[in-house]
């Protein structure tokens, strides 16, 4: 029966939910004679007012209607939010009081007001439990995750008003360090403290903490998030505030503590005048558009308000995707938002795109990264990657494009594969372009890994955690610069503004992090724990499979030691050496003949003796730690 009247459409329900409220309205005059008329006979001045039985319930059903208190979804429905309810125990009261009056009836005037304050107790009640006794028995607590909510503030409130409904999570309990709040009961959750948390999770009652307290700032949040993990229960973070305004529920926003918590450092404050005043009003082309680094670059230059966004890629899914997403937001912010299908490899398509959008900065994040694919397809990935970048670098030097920034990787400095030796190349490519340059600025932005880009470790060890394991690590000693997605956009951003040509950026990015301690810590931040030696009963295995073909054990983001500063202290600019036009020249020569002989071998002889530091991973890996 329950199922039955679940699955019945909304208009139904909200007729069944009138009809419930107007035999509330019978009820509550018959209580009212009941209870509140001692001066005749009960039975014979019920008899005497019928016509009330009838009348009062006709009449509030349009006050109903209007108030919407049919329209009320009893899982959504709160006994604090009274103020449709009371809205129509008023009209019941003034309709009786009325009906009384103007019929003539012998009805107690106090016993006719007293029909509003008694309708309100039976509907609050009704609807009370309805959600508790019958919508939440739906639900069940068989199967739904026992989870606490930390912060019984606003954002805790109204994410456990949309637990209520959820069918994975059933919240059990409020955590709050404000011992003030310790004593209550917030929202019908009584809130305990973090000694009492700790006891819940050991006796197996509470399985995931849900941290709602999304105005935290990154260092309070990261050392919260420490704390608890190690109670050895599953943490969920809330978004910040921008990020709920532009995302969905509260309930859906939840999101699994990642990596992203744990870079060993602060998130570099990156925001500066010099980005929006740089690309306001500016028309702007982004290649790769539809990867994850171009996309975030969409994402910051729209909210910059420029002139024109050209998004490019060659992959059809990822523009629909992107643009699909920008599109109300390129609206929001009045900026023109331009598709175009097309390979950078493509002259002729560059220099139309150039033309048709009349650019004024090119954003050059279009490249194939994947190091073991590219290691693969040599030939391709030279191809895309220093050719690509070439032909689009001189359409943006043909059009008279003010800046041209190249989008880099710490891969590039003295590369063990083809991947970091066609960006590195794509570099040299661009220097040498910029001494013959009059109009058109060139630089290259150079970071490490990514958190959350397509193809890095953290989705791989997320998927793998979420198989039950093993965990694939190539190396016990390998380690990684990390930078959120969020920074790496801006850094480019940032390398348009202040570039004068020819320079190579790179961030601050703090100490590089041990893969094998990232995974670890990915794993008890799952509320799992790690199988080894000292906990074979553990849930998640860690192997060691070896380096990948080309894969380094660690990065550097600078070739040399000529450091400059610029006006971000977290920002650092190099100078670095370059090769002259005629040696240039001769590299891109010779790496053309090899590609379209489609000879590898010959690629990578030419590589071996051209890319300065170049390296096979295989020699001297010792030596390198």
């Amino acid at each position: 029966m329950l199922e039955y009247l679940v699955t019945l459409p909304r208009k139904t329900k909200h007729n069944i939910l009138l009809a419930t409220d107007a035999a509330l309205v019978v009820i509550s005059l018959a209580l009212s004679v009941v209870l509140f008329v001692d001066t005749a006979p009960v039975d014979e001045l019920l008899r005497s007012t019928l016509p009330l039985f009838v009348i009062v319930p006709l009449l509030a059903v349009p006050v109903f209607l209007k108030t919407g208190l049919n329209r009320i979804k009893l899982m959504a429905f709160e006994i604090h939010d009274m103020r449709r309810g009371a809205l129509a125990a008023l009209a019941v009261a003034v309709i009786t009081s009325a009906c009384v009056f103007f019929l003539g009836l012998d009805f107690p005037r106090a016993a006719a007001v007293l029909t509003g304050p008694i309708f309100l107790s039976l509907h609050l009640g009704v609807r009370t439990i309805g959600r508790n006794h019958l919508l939440s028995r739906r639900l069940g607590d068989a199967g739904r995750i026992p989870v606490a909510i930390y912060g019984a503030g606003s954002a805790g409130v109204q994410l456990l008003a949309a637990l209520r409904q959820d069918l994975q999570m059933r919240p059990v309990i409020f955590v709050d360090d404000n011992s003030t709040l310790q004593t209550m009961t917030v929202s019908g959750m009584s809130v305990c403290s973090r000694a009492k948390l700790e006891a819940l999770v050991h006796e197996g009652k509470v399985k995931r903490i849900l941290l709602a307290m999304p105005s935290m700032n990154e260092q309070k949040m990261r050392k919260l998030i420490g704390e608890l993990s190690d109670l050895g229960c599953e943490v969920h973070a809330l978004p910040t505030y921008n990020e709920l305004v532009e995302g969905s529920g509260l309930a859906s926003n939840l999101r699994p503590v990642t990596a992203d918590h744990l870079l060993g450092r602060d998130k570099v404050d990156l925001e500066t005048p010099e980005v929006a005043r740089a690309y306001a009003g500016r028309r702007i082309l982004v290649t790769g558009a539809g990867g994850s680094i171009g996309s975030e670059l969409c994402r910051q230059i729209i909210l910059c308000g420029p002139q024109r966004l050209t998004l490019l890629d060659h992959s059809e899914y990822a523009l629909y995707t992107v643009s699909r997403e920008l599109a109300p937001l390129a609206a929001m912010h009045g900026v023109e938002l331009v598709t175009r299908l097309g390979s950078v490899c493509d002259r002729h398509r560059m220099t139309n795109v150039m033309a048709e959008s009349e650019t004024d900065i090119v954003l050059f994040a279009a490249a194939y990264k994947h190091v073991p694919l590219v290691e693969e397809n040599e030939i391709e990935g030279l191809r895309n990657n220093l050719f690509g970048t070439l032909t689009t670098a001189k359409a943006a030097q043909q059009a008279g494009v003010e800046r041209f920034i190249l989008v880099s990787t710490d891969k590039a400095v003295r590369p063990t594969n083809i991947m970091g030796a066609s960006k590195r190349l794509a570099e040299l490519a661009i220097q040498d372009l910029q001494t013959r340059s009059e109009v058109t600025k060139f630089a290259m932005v150079r970071f490490g890994n990514v958190l959350g880009s397509s193809g890095s470790v953290i989705p791989l060890f997320q998927s793998q955690i979420a198989a039950g394991g093993p965990i694939t690590l190539t190396h016990d000693k390998i380690s990684r610069y990390f930078m959120t997605i969020s920074e790496a956009a801006r850094l480019v951003l940032l390398a348009g503004a202040y570039s004068a040509g020819g320079e190579v950026f790179v961030l601050d990015m703090g100490t590089p992090v041990n893969i094998r301690d990232l995974a670890r810590r990915m794993v008890e931040l799952t509320g799992l724990t790690v199988r080894d030696e000292n906990n074979p009963t553990g849930d998640i295995d860690i192997q060691t499979v070896g380096l990948r073909p080309g894969e380094k054990l660690y990065e550097e983001l600078l070739i040399g030691n000529n450091i400059l500063p610029t006006p971000h202290e977290k920002i650092m600019r190099a100078e670095e050496a370059c090769l002259s036009q005629i040696e240039m020249m001769r590299i891109l020569k010779q790496i053309r003949a090899a590609v379209s002989a489609n000879d590898p071998d010959a690629l990578r002889a030419i590589i071996r003796t051209s890319v300065d530091g170049f390296h096979t991973a295989d020699v001297g890996l010792e030596d390198v730690v």
